[in-house]
């Protein structure tokens, strides 16, 4: 089979992109689950790695729990828990952000954690208390780093997000999975392209987000010192 003849065939189908099983509604399925997953992750990943990064206290643990949590295969999280809370989007969502955590936690808690002690001297001399340096100084220098766990977390998401189908909620990874069932390759391949494409999409909205969002002294500094 000829691979770009085949996938300019099945994209030009009309079908392909109308009704329930067309790209727009597996695209916004597949998007909706990744962004639900990614917001968790962070509402649990980013205090976690802010506190332990600003106290120095319970750093140690929180980060080798991440670690641990990075060596867990996705697809075996999502079997156990199908089997313990069946078949839905709930084991789909639990298995993304078990994934999407150790990352995001990390550069977090990494990121915190390597501010320069004199400026946060410096801020503590100038009279801010504890919860002021956190967000005035530490959060701003370390968001950077923050923003590489969240892209990071956010492309393994994406491309993991395939799993969904596997339980039969839907996503892209129905074109993968019902295309490598019926031996339909283009449906299969047009899967994989689709969601490789959005993971590049991913990558260019995070380095957009990352001009708008770090202050561009900390921004070539992080630059240079990488």
């Amino acid at each position: 089979m000829e691979v770009i003849p085949a996938l300019w065939e099945w994209f030009t189908r009309p079908e392909v992109w109308h009704g329930p099983g067309g790209i727009p509604t597996r695209l916004a399925e597949h998007i909706g689950y990744s962004v639900l997953a990614l917001g968790l992750a962070a509402l649990i990943a980013v205090p976690v790695g802010l506190i332990t990064g600003h106290t120095g206290r319970g750093g140690f643990l929180a980060v080798s729990l991440a670690n641990v949590a990075r060596a867990l295969p996705t697809m075996g999280v999502l079997l156990l828990v199908v089997l313990l809370a069946g078949i839905g989007l709930l084991p789909v969502l639990i298995a993304l952000v078990a994934l999407a955590v150790p990352p995001i936690l990390v550069n977090t808690y990494e990121g915190v954690r390597g501010v320069d002690p004199q400026l946060r001297d410096a801020a503590q001399g100038m009279g801010m208390r504890g919860r002021q340096v956190l967000m005035q100084l530490e959060l701003p220098v370390a968001l950077p780093l923050l923003l590489v766990g969240l892209r990071t977390a956010a492309i393994q998401v994406v491309s993991t997000a395939t799993i969904a189908a596997y339980v039969g909620i839907g996503g892209l990874g129905r074109y993968i999975f019902d295309g490598q069932s019926s031996r339909q390759y283009d449906m299969m391949l047009g899967g994989v392209l689709l969601v490789v494409v959005l993971a590049v999409v991913v990558t260019s909205v995070f380095a957009g987000a990352r001009r708008l969002l770090v202050a561009p002294g900390i921004r070539h500094h992080t630059t240079a010192s990488s």
